[in-house]
């Protein structure tokens, strides 16, 4: 299971698109949005943040913030309430949207999250950002997928993005729209149907989903809430290290079970030997040098075999 940004995606997504309405302009919707998502640390905020600053506009002050896991996130600024998130979050504010729901649909649809923006109990308009996929993404899940694993990406982003991004990375199995409860929700499905589950996430929603999957995989480059929730730390932030742990892991497997028949069939002739099963037939026996040398050898071929994980 595949988070989508920061995980399949750079993390690292841009504006692509303004959508005024009520009124206000692209300067004001821009300028008002960032002094929110200013002190917010999600990806999708940094977008917005940067995007101020390159156009080198004067973000104001913000009080009162707060941060909605999955749906955005409100502040005051200049004595007005404003909010910025995804459709559920406006709809949970009572916020009409139906004006700006098309424009939405269509971005959504080549692939940019749109953000809804209201102030002052408003809606003012939508700033879409889009995140590139990363170069190795395509080539990893289809690695995984040759690899006889079903791969399903996990967002919490509009069905239609999610889906735009999906076919771009080869996914046919996406889950959209859901928090970080639902995600859970998701993986506790998949293992109630008898799956192990392996999730790959970066964020601070992925959190709990890593720490309910059989095993959490986080990126290099993540929050450090994912790291400690998950079990593995990828050293390198790309679906590649994925591909790489889990062929690693089998070939720990492999080498383990192999030292495990070689001890087990070295104990069961070598300790009726050295206790004298030979001596009445063939008048063969072990001295404890030798038994000693023996045992050694034995240990040297285990750690021997084991080095070969380093090839």
């Amino acid at each position: 299971v595949l988070d989508k940004t920061g995980t399949i995606t750079e993390g690292r997504p841009s504006l692509r698109q303004i959508v005024t309405a009520g009124g206000f302009t692209e300067q004001d919707l821009l300028t008002t949005a960032a002094a929110v998502e200013r002190l917010s640390e999600h990806p999708l905020a940094e977008a917005i943040v940067h995007a101020a600053e390159q156009r080198e506009l004067t973000i104001e002050s913000a009080t009162d913030f707060r941060a909605f896991p999955g749906l955005g996130a409100s502040a005051v600024v200049n004595g007005r309430t404003v909010q910025i998130g995804n459709q559920r979050l406006m709809e949970e504010s009572g916020i009409d949207i139906n004006p700006l729901s098309g424009e939405a649909e269509r971005l959504s649809t080549a692939g940019s999250t749109p953000l809804f923006v209201a102030i002052g109990g408003t809606a003012a308009g939508l700033i879409a950002v889009a995140d590139a996929l990363k170069p190795t993404s395509a080539k990893a899940i289809e690695a995984l997928r040759t690899d006889g694993l079903r791969v399903l990406m996990l967002t919490g982003d509009r069905k239609a993005t999610a889906q735009a991004v999906a076919r771009e990375a080869g996914i046919q199995e996406v889950v959209a729209g859901v928090l970080p409860d639902g995600k859970v929700a998701e993986l506790r499905k998949q293992q109630q149907q008898g799956r192990l589950v392996a999730m790959v996430g970066d964020g601070v929603n992925d959190a709990p989903a890593l720490a309910q999957s059989d095993a959490g995989m986080a990126m290099a480059s993540g929050s450090d809430i994912a790291a400690e929730a998950s079990d593995i730390t990828l050293m390198r932030s790309d679906l590649e290290g994925v591909v790489s742990a889990i062929a690693l892991a089998r070939r720990a497997t492999r080498i383990m079970k192999q030292n495990l028949a070689w001890a087990f069939l070295y104990n069961v002739i070598g300790i009726p030997v050295a206790a004298g099963v030979l001596y009445p037939f063939f008048g063969v026996q072990l001295t404890p040098m030798v038994a000693g040398a023996a045992m050694a050898l034995s240990s040297a071929s285990v750690v021997a075999n084991s080095l070969r994980l380093r090839a």
